[in-house]
């Protein structure tokens, strides 16, 4: 499945993918900040493609007309999420690459992603997290409606084992419907 928008394609991950990911997951300024390390190589890239992306509901985000990935946005059901969710709820997670920061993509992506969500797969409540600190994701998820839910204190992150605080906010589909 792929979802467009004005100025993105949204599409699946292909392990292809892995030095573009590469590219932008290496800097040190993208993962830590969203709660996992910076890629060391490659291989690790092509890893992560295969046991984390490869699955229902996770994109590459990619400009319309070059195919080359610069980002990730997903929307995980139930379960899979990082929050205790129902399977009719999603967690929308997302990041971008150094260079198109501050240009309004991932919240382009992400109103597309609530768009499916809701329209497409009739979730009922959407969620998603930032940790203390990362002011452009707060500002993206308030540009598509989501609201300030609540806050983890202690949240204990396994991929770079710290302790950090997270915010997390929510869209509930009546909210989405009534704009």
């Amino acid at each position: 499945m792929e979802l467009i928008t004005e100025r993105l394609l949204l599409r699946p991950w292909r392990e292809s993918d892995a030095e573009s990911l590469y590219q932008y997951a290496k800097d040190e300024r993208v993962g830590p900040i969203a709660g996992w390390p910076a890629h060391r190589s490659v291989e690790e890239s092509r890893e992560v493609i295969r046991n984390v992306f490869m699955q229902e509901g996770v994109f590459a985000v990619t400009l319309k007309g070059d195919d080359t990935t610069i980002g990730c946005i997903g929307v995980i059901r139930g379960a899979k999420s990082n929050f205790p969710i129902s399977g009719d709820e999603g967690e929308i997670s997302y990041w971008i690459g150094v260079p198109f920061w501050g240009q309004g993509l991932i919240p382009e992506a992400m109103r597309e992603v609530i768009r499916y969500s809701f329209e497409a797969l009739g979730l009922k409540t959407l969620w998603c997290g930032y940790f203390d600190g990362n002011e452009q994701s707060r500002r993206a998820q308030e540009k598509c409606g989501f609201k300030y839910f609540k806050t983890n204190e202690n949240l204990y992150c396994p991929l770079t084992d710290e302790v950090r605080m997270e915010h997390v906010s929510r869209l509930e589909r009546e909210d989405y419907f009534a704009k």
